[in-house]
């Protein structure tokens, strides 16, 4: 097979780093002092602590805004100041959080349930959008499931 020799000058825009009065980003910054200025904004005003807020012990203070809408409750709620009684340098922050949420997803599903909801499980999971966009990847996820599922069964029948 033979292989043609491309000239790479006829190219536009090749190799243009190559010179230096020709380079766009070189030098590559002017620096004027306004750098440093920075941090000098003005900052939001704290917004008001009205319901629980979780921080980290790590920071004096509360951040300037931050989300009130569900502060934490049950179990997850337990968790998760338990979490933050912790470094967060720590797996002792982390995994409980991880937990937390997964507590926190498990609740609500008991919550939509004591209110009469019943859970979409097919469209919260997003099977209609995984059907369209990853079809090998679900239909691996059911066999899986399906799977485990009967080897579960399987042996929860051999104990009787």
């Amino acid at each position: 097979m033979k292989t043609e020799t491309q000239d790479y000058k006829s190219i536009p825009g090749w190799g243009m780093d190559i010179d230096m009065d020709n380079e766009p980003t070189y030098p590559m910054k002017n620096y004027t002092g306004d750098d440093h200025k920075r941090s000098d904004y003005e900052r939001s005003p704290q917004q008001k602590v009205d319901v629980e807020i979780l921080k980290s012990n790590e920071r004096p203070q509360y951040s300037t805004v931050f989300g009130n809408t569900v502060p934490p409750s049950g179990l997850s709620g337990i968790i998760r100041r338990y979490a933050f009684k912790h470094s967060e340098d720590r797996y002792r922050h982390w995994i409980p959080l991880i937990l937390a949420d997964r507590v926190n997803a498990w609740e609500g599903i008991i919550e939509d349930l004591a209110k009469g909801i019943i859970p979409n499980v097919f469209a919260e999971r997003g099977i209609k959008s995984e059907l369209e966009y990853n079809p090998k990847g679900l239909a691996k996820k059911i066999l899986i499931t399906a799977a485990l599922t009967t080897i579960v069964i399987t042996l929860l029948r051999k104990k009787k």
